[in-house]
């Protein structure tokens, strides 16, 4: 696929409030400061799209870009650590949750991960709540420019099998460096596939 054009569309705080047209939407999260906002850049070729911060948190609303005016990718608040309120925290949760449950044109959701790190409880949980949901969902691996191949692969492997434990099937996942643009061919030749099979 070939990102021709992309425009932000709006930030919400509740699914209600989401776009109306109801075209496919893949949704990107992941544990705070995985570098989801330097990837969204990446996946569209652009600097500075989806703000970048080293502080945690920095994503709060629902946020949608229109790609090529037939898809929505749609940036989500981190989960995990974050330097807000516990109020706050609840909050997000809740939004998020709620987003994930009622948006019927989500087609995926791409959990992003460290590659850098083994396997921490608040991912593996996270996706086993989307399994309890029954929302179709792919992981990306993020930062492999800044762990060795043989420590990326260990780490990988590792966290698959933490998945065999209670999952029968696992996802598809993808590899990237925000830095190298690695994965994104992959990514979006992925979502492309998934376009050319719905039927909002």
């Amino acid at each position: 696929m070939i990102i021709k054009t992309i425009e932000f569309i709006q930030s919400v705080d509740h699914w209600k409030k989401c776009p109306d047209l109801p075209y496919p939407e893949y949704a990107f999260i992941g544990r705070s400061n995985v570098g989801k906002s330097s990837l969204v850049n990446m996946l569209a070729n652009r600097k500075s799209l989806a703000k970048t911060s080293s502080r945690p948190g920095k994503t709060q609303t629902i946020n949608h870009f229109l790609v090529n005016s037939k898809w929505y990718l749609v940036d989500l608040p981190g989960y995990g650590y974050a330097t807000i309120s516990k109020t706050m925290r609840e909050m997000w949760v809740r939004m998020i949750e709620d987003y994930l449950i009622n948006r019927e044109n989500l087609q995926l959701v791409f959990v992003l991960i460290d590659a850098r790190h083994e396997a921490q409880d608040n991912d593996i949980s996270f996706i086993n709540n989307l399994g309890e949901l029954g929302l179709p969902y792919a992981l990306i691996f993020t930062k492999i420019d800044k762990i060795s191949k043989n420590k990326l692969t260990e780490n990988v492997n590792k966290f698959l099998g933490k998945l065999k434990e209670t999952w029968e099937e696992l996802p598809p996942y993808f590899m990237t460096s925000a830095v190298e643009a690695t994965g994104r061919k992959e990514i979006l030749d992925y979502i492309e596939s998934i376009n050319e099979r719905y039927n909002g």
